[in-house]
């Protein structure tokens, strides 16, 4: 009956709360909900745990506003490469923006410089002691490429947030008195992100194991000029309870790194770039971390098979394991890994030039589990190794190849044979691979969902005829496969009406028909890229946004063919639209005023 609010009567304050933080995960809905009424705007305040702000624009005095409105907060990220929302820039109010606006003139014209207006539009050391004072409960801080951020004011929040568990300092130029601060007041912190932070030294690294290593579990350094193996000693002595470390240092040796696998034998990640470690260290962690689940290595020049064969012979929880420009691995350090690591799930050999079919071939063999295989610039890895990977790993559910020249369409037959829960293929400019290849995983691998072919020149229109009928895709690209024309996408048209994103750039064939099709069979579609595009006309644009109302971003550059009539059809039709990709001038003066936020102009004057 009109009038009566029969939900505000029945649902108490508890269970509405309860409602709102069930909608954690969608801001608009929640947005919705608290303009109902004052009392679900109130209620959806205390709700609120988490908050997301961009640092640029004014935002000391947002953050003086938001601390006073929502005081349950947990959880906050700050990030000074995002800007704050229209809405509230728009209730500002003339008063805050004429003053803004007056101190940002009045430091140009001291300083004679440009660069100084970045700096007022950051936020300050006394906004940062106005978060910690209005947020006590405050767990979790990101404060990412925060300039104007120094110990001061880290100093001032550590002391008032002594709950605080999870610090992001990425890119903040603090010192060491401001870390020491946090090692002495937040005695429950578990997970430290201190990468780009050019200001810290050892003793501030040193100092924060000091007060809060028993507690820290995840540990992140790089690009840390002045953080070196005294740093990690001062880690390995007092963090027992260390079990992520990311490392990307030149000035950190086997010293270090000796002295972190000794004293911290929970580690499960390890991650490392550093170009001063060597097998020696390498064999410590086979040796001390037997907890061991993922492994990075990262252009390690002094790393061979003896330290994989420590890795492989101690660490026999390992399931993840990447290796990118190693360029002294061989196959036998694989074969050492294929044979001690069993439990193996997820596999990256990046630009490891010496490792060939022989050593994937054992991964076949001994390691069942695999589920997901990334191999990129491996040309001495053929179709022998794929086969034996068919025939071993029926669990994979993922393969990513990129520029291996030296399989083809038979190593590919022999995964999608073997490999049927195959969910996602991802190929890039492989060029052996061809119709027989790709057809066979359409035939076998039905539960295929997102499938990427760039530039494989020998893939066209018969392979995905073939995965049209055998799977239902939600992602596709198949970018500058010249030989693919409308009869392959009219295919997936038909095949795929759960498709939800397609990158189609580059392709000389495709007409106004492929785009007709997709219109009519795909209407879930959010996101369609068909750039260089060539015989694709305002026409075919006009009968694929009829129906896939859903569209959020549509990129048509360099697509002669439309003019500036489609891209008003598009903005027009898809109420969804976030993002059009354009040359400036096919948009006409009347879609500017109407949709100006949602345009993005290809930069030609570069």
């Amino acid at each position: 009956m009109r009038g009566h609010d029969r939900i505000n009567r029945c649902l108490p304050d508890e269970l509405l709360i309860e409602i709102f933080r069930r909608l954690l995960d969608s801001k608009p809905s929640r947005d919705a909900c608290s303009l109902v009424c004052k009392r679900w705007l109130n209620l959806e305040r205390l709700s609120r745990s988490t908050l997301h702000i961009g640092a640029s624009g004014c935002p000391d005095h947002f953050l003086s506003r938001i601390t006073r409105r929502f005081v349950n907060v947990k959880t906050v990220h700050i990030d000074e490469r995002l800007s704050l929302p229209i809405q509230f820039r728009r209730r500002c109010g003339s008063e805050s923006t004429s003053s803004y606006t007056k101190k940002r003139r009045y430091v140009k014209e001291k300083s004679g410089s440009e660069d100084s207006d970045f700096e007022t539009s950051s936020i300050s050391d006394a906004m940062l002691s106005v978060l910690g004072e209005g947020f006590s409960k405050l767990e979790k801080l990101s404060l990412i490429w925060c300039n104007n951020v120094t110990s001061m004011g880290l100093a001032s929040l550590a002391q008032k947030c002594s709950l605080l568990k999870s610090l992001d300092l990425q890119g903040c130029y603090v010192g060491d008195p401001g870390l020491a601060a946090v090692g002495q007041c937040c005695k429950r912190l578990e997970d430290l992100n201190l990468r780009f932070c050019e200001g810290l030294t050892d003793a501030g690294v040193v100092e924060l194991a000091l007060g809060c290593g028993k507690s820290l579990n995840t540990l992140g350094v790089a690009a840390c000029a002045k953080i070196t193996d005294i740093s990690l000693e001062a880690v390995g002595l007092h963090c027992k309870s260390l079990e992520t470390l990311s490392l990307d240092s030149e000035y950190v040796s086997d010293k270090g790194m000796l002295a972190v696998a000794k004293g911290c034998p929970l580690l499960k990640v390890l991650k490392i770039q550093c170009v001063n470690v060597t097998d020696e260290a390498l064999a410590v962690v086979g040796t001390c971390c037997l907890s061991l689940e993922f492994l990075a290595l990262y252009s390690l020049q002094k790393f061979t098979d003896k330290g994989l064969r420590a890795i492989g012979s101690g660490c026999k929880k390992l399931k993840n394991l990447t290796l990118s420009d190693c360029y002294f691995l061989s196959d036998k350090g694989l074969e050492a890994i294929a044979t001690g690591c069993k439990e193996l799930t997820h596999l990256e050999v990046n630009g490891c030039h010496n490792i060939g079919t022989l050593g994937l071939e054992s991964i076949g063999k001994y390691c069942q589990q695999l589920t997901e295989l990334a191999l990129l610039f491996c040309q001495k890895i053929g179709n022998k190794a794929l086969l034996e990977v068919g025939r071993g790993c029926n669990k994979l559910q993922a393969l990513h190849l990129v520029d291996c020249s030296s399989i083809g369409d038979e190593g590919i037959c022999g995964i999608a044979r073997g490999c049927r829960n195959l969910k996602k293929l991802h190929i890039r400019r492989c060029y052996e691979i061809g119709n027989k290849g790709i057809s066979a995983i359409g035939e076998y691998c039905n539960s295929l969902t997102d499938l990427s072919l760039r530039f494989c020149d020998r893939v066209g229109d018969e392979a995905l005829v073939a995965v049209g009928q055998g799977c239902s895709l939600h992602h596709l690209n198949v970018s500058g496969c010249h030989q693919i024309g409308d009869a392959g996408i009219i295919a997936i048209a038909r095949g795929c009406p759960q498709l939800r994103s397609l990158d189609i750039s580059v392709l000389q064939n495709l007409g106004d028909m492929a785009m007709a099709e997709l219109g009519e069979g795909c209407p879930l579609l959010k996101e369609i890229l068909l750039s260089h595009c060539r015989q694709i006309t305002d026409v075919g644009i006009g009968h694929l946004v009829r129906n896939c109302s859903l569209l959020e971003s549509c990129h048509m550059v360099y697509c002669p063919g439309i003019t500036a009539a489609g891209v008003a059809t598009v903005v027009s039709s898809c109420t969804n639209i976030k993002k059009v990709l354009v040359e400036k001038w096919k948009v006409s003066e009347r879609t500017k005023r109407r949709s100006g936020s949602v345009i993005t102009y290809l930069c030609m004057e570069l």
